[in-house]
């Protein structure tokens, strides 16, 4: 059991959150890919944070903001007219923490956060299922997971939706009233 089951995040009925959870190579960068532009034309503003299983540097060697960084600084804001990026050291971190990066999000007003990965986290989550990656669900053992999209059909326990993983429309509709039934479903079901 990982440290993050025992967190207790900041919810709260004005950040809608919701976890799109699945082993890796499921398909959940590429399925956010396609249903971002749908969930934007049905008026919501979302934002995402992704976790990633390795260190990864967005920077640039020699760059300034690189060599600020290099020289000491946490975190470095890169601010233009067009965006801003800002890069935090946590060598002290076994895990990213999933709680700051909420507070750190949640002063740009999206309308939903969808968050990437962290599956051990507890937090709503949309569980993602493709036979062929040959691991088992999830949803059994995670009473954090609300819905199940996966190919091909499986069955889900009670009061837990499934959903086509090939139908992005249905999918799309699902993540788009969430922010709706999101104050009613901040808790983990029993299982």
């Amino acid at each position: 059991m990982s440290e993050a089951e025992h967190i207790r995040l900041p919810f709260d009925a004005e950040l809608p959150l919701l976890g799109i959870a699945a082993w890796s190579g499921t398909g959940k960068t590429t399925l956010l890919e396609a249903l971002l532009p749908r969930l934007t034309a049905h008026g919501l503003r979302v934002a995402v944070i992704k976790h990633a299983h390795h260190a990864f540097d967005v920077d640039q060697p020699g760059k300034d903001s690189y060599r600020l960084r290099q020289a000491g600084a946490t975190p470095v804001l890169v601010a233009s007219s067009a965006r801003w990026a800002m890069m935090m050291e946590t060598p002290e971190q076994q895990e990213a923490d999933l709680a700051q990066l909420i507070e750190v999000v949640r002063v740009q007003r999206p309308d939903l956060v969808l968050v990437e990965g962290f599956k051990n986290w507890p937090l709503p989550k949309l569980e993602l299922y493709r036979e062929v990656v040959g691991k088992s669900l999830r949803v059994a053992e995670d009473p954090w997971i609300k819905a199940v999209a996966s190919q091909p059909a499986v069955t889900v326990p009670e009061g837990v939706d499934w959903l086509d993983l090939d139908d992005l429309e249905a999918i799309t509709r699902w993540i788009a009233a969430w922010p709706q039934r999101w104050r009613h479903e901040q808790e983990p079901r029993s299982v």
